[in-house]
């Protein structure tokens, strides 16, 4: 199996940054991930891509393998993940092309399955155990840093710090339900940023979310409220900055042996049952 160090689990119309890639298929007892996975190398550092949505933006937010594509990613040695992402702001401030760094998440998901650890037995006949992940800190602090430095080391003035509230999607919110997620303090709302950060944890991965803006919510907005269309207009107009963050972030990264944080060690003393790839 190819080697990579650090994943990118790329967002709306961010699909494809390397070049001379190689593309792989990785099976998983969970079925197929979102896509292939790219591999290939980008500041020295071993990088594997994967479109989160299929790189042609096939799969909706609530029905994503999120549990194959973390596992795929770690299969192929990733450990270190970032996963820029599509929002819409909840605030007047965070307008359009605002890029937040978040450290905080609110799941309003209804469907989706969180975790690896349900006791549920895999095509193998092995059994996870069921087991609870430490979470109260759901990003990695060192990837956070490392992504807020990059930013601002192209000229672009990060947020740092604010809540994702992530609905189950693929409809936007409603005009109420955008302005209570305003209401309890909450700053941006995404529809891929859970379970996804969760699963990460599980497997030991730090993970770091960068959030850029790409629209008003409901209940910030005058109008007849976001598009979709929209929201890839501004994405794409923003891609350029996004993806000389995205690399300067990748290089910075610190390397997988001299990890510090406490990402790795959210199961340390739990018998999970199954081994990890």
């Amino acid at each position: 199996m190819a080697n990579a160090e650090i994943g990118v689990i790329g967002g709306s119309g961010f699909y494809s940054f390397l070049e001379d890639v190689s593309e792989i298929q990785v099976e998983t007892p969970y079925g197929p991930p979102s896509d292939s996975l790219h591999l290939g190398e980008l500041a020295g550092r071993q990088v594997a891509f994967l479109p989160r949505h299929g790189r042609s933006h096939t799969v909706p937010p609530h029905k994503i393998n999120y549990r194959a594509n973390l596992w795929a990613l770690r299969s192929v040695g990733v450990r270190q993940v970032l996963g820029p992402c599509a929002v819409g702001g909840l605030r007047e401030e965070y307008g359009p092309g605002t890029l937040l760094v978040p450290d905080q998440l609110v799941d309003r998901t209804k469907t989706r399955v969180q975790t690896f650890f349900d006791g549920e037995p895999l095509p193998d006949g092995t059994v996870p155990n069921v087991v609870h992940a430490t979470f109260a800190d759901p990003y990695c602090p060192v990837g956070r840093s490392v992504a807020l430095a990059a930013a601002r080391g192209r000229a672009w003035e990060p947020v740092d710090g604010g809540t994702m509230v992530v609905v189950e999607g693929p409809r936007f919110s409603t005009r109420a339900e955008s302005k209570w997620h305003a209401a309890m303090g909450w700053s941006v709302v995404g529809m891929t940023g859970h379970p996804e950060a969760v699963l990460a944890r599980e497997l030991g991965l730090c993970y770091t979310s960068m959030a850029l803006v790409t629209d008003l919510d409901a209940g910030a907005e005058t109008g007849e409220g976001v598009s979709h269309t929209e929201v890839l207009r501004v994405f794409g107009e923003n891609i350029g900055r996004m993806r000389e963050v995205l690399f300067d972030a990748v290089a910075a990264l610190p390397a997988t042996e001299s990890r510090a944080c406490l990402c790795m060690h959210a199961l340390d003393g739990w018998d999970l049952g199954i081994d990890l790839p």
